[in-house]
């Protein structure tokens, strides 16, 4: 009676402290993401160009077969592909946790106590059959299947397969992000070298114009129209193109370079269309709204994502609080000698257990697990807001830096002309000796600059329209 009493105690104290175990700290209060704009600079349009595929996007058949080349063969991409199949992996493992473990073992073994031992003495006057005692030593041998199940009460093992889940949607938007920044990036490359082909067809224009206004002045020196300081100008004026020539050439093959390793190719040469860069336009600009972002860009939607996956790692966690259930069972043969193991039903083995057990006392280390997977939900939802807000400022720059890029073209192409002119002018008035040389050489180095200038805004039109389709989500389609 006494022994049934402190069981019963037994099973209250282990409740009550079943019971207390389960208060768990509360999860930290999140601060409320602020409201994304209704517009991007005042623009009414819906019309997104993110919508578009990258392929109907771009329009020169050779830089089409660069980003399809890229595509297949670029190792960043390969290795981001390499993360989605580890969150697959992940996914699998979790929900492998929700089934029970099922196993097959076989043992076998021999055993030698002390005959003046309780064990020894019962097994000595022991008979397992008329006349014949236990043997000494004594075998073990051993087959069953055993079975091992953790009861998912609190949900604890669900979250974590949803969360491997959601972490596996996002290493998906993650590759979604590299595609995008890849096109991006293997685009921009392909102006900039369209821009210095470009920029090499006028310094090798400049550099014969210079080289026959240089021809000009040895003969007007041989008239005694000139001075040999005017050769020398004129002479150091067609060196320094000349100079510039070939740094133009190395950032040529540097570009080329880039666009190789881009898509994965030994260095050769890019195919392209060397001509009428400057009377290349670039696409028209749709923005849309800004809450279509959230919806096309595959950065804030990993973001997001993540922040979902975190949520659920502190549910996780705070499982790690509860009592947990775990069921055990095995069923087999066992016998000290193998001629008996199949014997029924005596080598018969079964067994069937239950236990629950709950963290009481040393919970330390699983409250430092729940505030950190606190913390790093918030991490994660500071990271979602920054991405959306960095993604609008994105927007937005690349916006204004459109308008000012068409209004910039427009007064530098006017200035081109105008200095075009100015070029056939000094010749004109030098040849006359009514201006000096110099006039003459400043003249065709503003030229110069004006119209590499002219080049690179037209490059950068181009790069700020594929800037701007990428920051609104585009190209990963």
């Amino acid at each position: 009676m006494y022994k049934f009493k402190t069981y019963q105690y037994s099973v209250a104290v282990g409740l009550c402290l079943a019971v207390a175990s389960c208060k768990a700290p509360q999860t930290a209060a999140e601060t409320p993401s602020k409201p994304l704009p209704e517009v991007f600079a005042n623009s009414k349009d819906t019309t997104n160009m993110a919508t578009i595929p990258w392929h109907d996007f771009f329009k020169d058949q050779n830089l089409v077969n660069l980003i399809d080349l890229a595509l297949k063969n670029n190792q960043e991409l390969m290795m981001t592909l390499q993360e989605i199949e580890i969150a697959q992996n992940d996914i699998r493992v979790r929900k492998g946790l929700l089934l029970p473990t099922l196993g097959i073992k076989a043992g076998a073994g021999v055993e030698k106590v002390g005959r003046y031992t309780s064990q020894g003495a019962g097994d000595a006057s022991t008979e397992i059959m008329p006349g014949k005692e236990m043997p000494d030593p004594l075998g073990d041998f051993k087959v069953a299947a055993y079975a091992n199940w953790e009861v998912d009460i609190w949900k604890k093992l669900r979250n974590s397969k949803k969360a491997a889940l959601t972490r596996y949607l996002a290493s998906v938007e993650g590759k979604n992000f590299v595609v995008t920044n890849l096109i991006g990036e293997i685009a921009n490359s392909y102006y900039e070298l369209l821009a210095l082909d470009s920029q090499l067809d006028i310094v090798k224009q400049n550099i014969e114009l210079q080289s026959n206004a240089l021809e000009i002045v040895k003969v007007q020196k041989q008239a005694a129209r000139a001075t040999e300081l005017a050769v020398q100008k004129f002479q150091a004026e067609v060196l320094t193109s000349k100079s510039l020539e070939f740094d133009i050439r190395q950032k040529i093959k540097e570009a080329e370079n880039k666009i190789n390793f881009l898509v994965g190719q030994y260095p050769q040469e890019i195919k392209r269309d060397r001509n009428n860069f400057l009377t290349l336009l670039p696409s028209t600009v749709q923005s849309g709204i800004p809450s279509q972002m959230l919806a096309n860009r595959p950065d804030i939607k990993e973001a997001e994502l993540q922040l979902t996956a975190a949520k659920l790692d502190v549910k996780v966690a705070r499982s790690e609080f509860y009592p947990s259930l775990d069921i055990s069972a095995a069923i087999g043969f066992n016998a000290f000698n193998p001629s008996y193991l199949f014997t029924l039903p005596e080598s018969l083995l079964y067994s069937l257990a239950g236990d629950i057990a709950a963290p009481l006392i040393n919970r330390n280390a699983i409250k430092a697990e729940f505030n950190s997977a606190n913390a790093r939900q918030l991490q994660a939802l500071y990271n979602y807001d920054k991405t959306i807000l960095n993604a609008y400022m994105e927007v937005s720059n690349q916006l204004s830096k459109i308008d000012n890029l068409g209004k910039s073209y427009d007064l530098k192409s006017q200035q081109v002309d105008a200095l075009n002119t100015s070029i056939d002018v000094s010749n004109d008035l030098f040849k006359s000796a009514r201006v000096d040389y110099f006039e003459v050489l400043m003249t065709q180095r503003d030229a110069l600059e004006a119209k590499l200038e002219l080049i690179e805004t037209k490059k950068d039109q181009l790069t700020a329209a594929v800037n701007i389709y990428r920051e609104l989500g585009g190209g990963w389609k």
